[in-house]
């Protein structure tokens, strides 16, 4: 019989016992919530038998009880992604609640940087109690490394988090530095401060689920990007936005062919907005009619709904999508609509897809609430956002683009390459019944019936000003375009400008008002 070499026995030991994390009472504790360990997420995220761990035998150096766990509650490493390489850590609430130490930190920044250095994705799985408090400021140390790491690599990498669990306190900015962060309906917590806290300081009673929850996030706060019923659908959901992006800002997004015709039309466009402009419609129809069949990924669907934002194809080429809604509110920016945009447009600039932008809007929301918290320096950033990125750009006028809508939503004077209107578009200062007021004051006024002459006079100046004709004459739009020609005529311009290339002023970088 052959006699087995001790130092082999040992070493299958030890990474079986990393391999079982806080022990299976612990394990089962967890599937008893309906949660996936952190071994088990990492199986479903990444391709089969592709995984490779690192420092596994890491253990938290101060252990007062002398029960450290191997690993020291996150498990790090890199695998595949339909082929293409991802560093991941995902933290294991079976050891200490995934709470976080020196060790478990230098793990997690040992992955980042080598992301990084690749060129590669980094995806973090999220299931944390927060710092571990008998660590001290160490924990508070390896969460600011962690945070630096975020910032510094912003726009070098994607940068996905997964909220599978809570992620409180000070542990919640690392994902809110990160490109998207997908969450876990009725599973997923993010806050700063929990409903304890708050009922000490302020008095306010309130739940885990109403104070941080998924639906929160989604759809007040703005901070979640994407939510699923469930985990292994969050998992595949990271699986498959990672296949819009590339694996780092030098590299374009990989194509996928998507088997839709590049020259289908589609006449049910040329019917879709009403002739009357004060008759709503639905944005959404418009874009994932154009866009290559069933690629439509739509990003804070929940949040500032008056905008649309999100990713899709156009004959297998990523793009980045933003539009408004004339359904909701009619298309109007307001503050949260302008940082949905802005944000979307600066992650695609970003990441090298190019933007194709719908625009309907009558203008910014009116109001003294609005104005007071910063409307002003809110839409900015949607000019400051397009103005300065330089992927090619397209955008299509579908109705209304009044004022300083029609400026900051990739206007061509804002670097925009291929701008098209639809015959039903109108461009200009402001609405008819703005402009004839103001114009027409006295005329309106002094006529024997008022509203008679106001109607006659809004016709006029429409017929004059608001269409797509006038704006074509100007030079406003390169072109006015049958709604059901939409499609080709789009890939024909991404086409024409994918070699684009543009050079900025030397800069360090620019002050983005915020």
């Amino acid at each position: 019989m052959e006699k087995k070499d001790p130092r082999i026995e040992k070493l299958r030991k030890m990474r079986s016992k990393a391999q079982e994390g806080g022990g299976q009472d612990r394990i089962d504790r967890q599937h008893a919530k309906g949660k996936l360990t952190a071994r088990e997420r990492l199986d479903l995220l990444l391709d089969e038998d592709s995984f490779t761990e690192l420092e596994p035998f890491v253990v938290q150096q101060d252990d007062p009880d002398g029960k450290a766990y191997l690993g020291d509650g996150v498990v790090t490493g890199y695998g595949t992604v339909e082929g293409r390489t991802v560093y991941v850590y995902a933290q294991d609430f079976t050891v200490q609640g995934g709470s976080l130490g020196e060790m478990h930190s230098r793990k997690i920044c040992r992955v980042m940087d080598l992301a990084a250095e690749n060129g590669s994705p980094i995806i973090g799985l999220i299931d944390s109690g927060g710092a571990r408090i008998q660590e001290g400021v160490k924990s508070l140390g390896g969460y600011a490394e962690i945070f630096k790491r975020n910032a510094q690599y912003s726009g070098v990498v994607p940068q996905i988090s997964l909220i599978l669990g809570p992620c409180a306190g000070g542990a919640a900015y690392s994902p809110a530095v990160t490109d998207m962060i997908i969450m876990v309906e009725e599973q997923s917590f993010m806050f700063l401060t929990g409903p304890q806290v708050i009922k000490t300081v302020t008095g306010e009673e309130v739940d885990f689920e109403s104070l941080g929850g998924a639906e929160v996030h989604m759809n007040v706060s703005g901070t979640a990007h994407m939510v699923t019923q469930d985990e292994e659908s969050a998992l595949a959901l990271a699986r498959f936005v990672l296949g819009y992006l590339p694996s780092n800002y030098v590299e374009n997004p990989p194509d996928r062919d998507s088997g839709d015709d590049p020259s289908r039309v589609a006449e049910d466009l040329n019917r879709l907005v009403p002739e009357d402009p004060t008759v709503p419609y639905n944005m959404h129809t418009v874009i994932e009619t154009v866009v290559d069949s069933g690629t439509f990924v739509e990003i804070q669907a929940g949040y500032a709904r008056n905008a649309v934002v999100g990713l899709a194809r156009f004959q297998g080429r990523s793009v980045g999508i933003i539009a408004q809604e004339p359904a909701v509110m009619a298309g109007v920016i307001d503050i949260d609509a302008a940082d949905k945009i802005s944000r979307m447009v600066r992650f695609c600039d970003a990441f090298n897809l190019p933007l194709v932008t719908f625009i309907d809007s009558p203008g910014f929301l009116p109001g003294v609430s609005q104005e007071h918290r910063g409307i002003i320096r809110h839409g900015a950033k949607v000019l400051y956002a397009f103005a300065e990125a330089n992927v090619p750009k397209v955008s299509i006028v579908t109705r209304k683009a009044y004022g300083g809508a029609y400026v900051v939503m990739s206007s061509k004077y804002l670097g925009t390459d291929i701008n098209y209107a639809w015959p039903s578009a109108e461009i200009a200062v402001m609405g008819p019944w703005g402009a004839t007021n103001i114009l027409y004051r006295k005329e309106i006024a002094q006529a024997e019936d008022p509203e008679a002459e106001r109607k006659r006079l809004e016709d006029e100046y429409r017929e004059r000003y608001l269409t797509p004709y006038a704006a074509a004459r100007a030079g406003y739009v390169d072109d006015v375009i049958e709604p059901a020609k939409t499609r080709p005529m789009i890939i024909k311009a991404l086409e024409a400008i994918q070699y684009k290339s543009q050079q900025r002023p030397s800069r360090k970088h620019g002050n983005m008002p915020v």
